[in-house]
């Protein structure tokens, strides 16, 4: 009879391990409503701005226009030793991004932004 027992141990400890799964599980998702994107075949904009602090000494402005694939634009502004320098540019489809810069002279000094340390009061 132990010898049929330690048979039986012996054929359990050498049997393959049987593993566990579980079933697949289907999902669906609900469909998602997608917008179609709008889409101009020739765009057009303008756009133009200008900064003139007296307090930050911030000179600067741009101005730019697109019609298609054609955009037309410069950008200026005072450099710290007062020159003005302007950016001219073009881009396209055929020539790509052009920029032409001009450096006019100073005629002052740029203004220098001044910083002040706030008081501290004693009570």
């Amino acid at each position: 009879m132990a010898l049929i027992a330690f048979a039986a141990l012996i054929a359990a400890s050498a049997a393959a391990p049987q593993f566990l799964a579980h079933a697949p599980v289907a999902v669906a998702h609900a469909p998602v409503a997608v917008a179609a994107e709008e889409y101009d075949p020739h765009p057009q904009y303008s756009f133009s701005y200008s900064v003139n602090d007296a307090v930050t000494g911030d000179n600067k402005g741009q101005t730019e226009t697109r019609d298609g694939d054609v955009v037309q634009g410069s950008y200026s502004l005072v450099e710290p030793d007062g020159s003005r320098r302007v950016v001219e540019y073009t881009a396209d489809s055929v020539n790509g991004f052009n920029a032409v810069v001009h450096k006019e002279a100073a005629v002052a000094h740029a203004p220098v932004a001044v910083a002040h340390a706030p008081v501290a009061y004693l009570h």
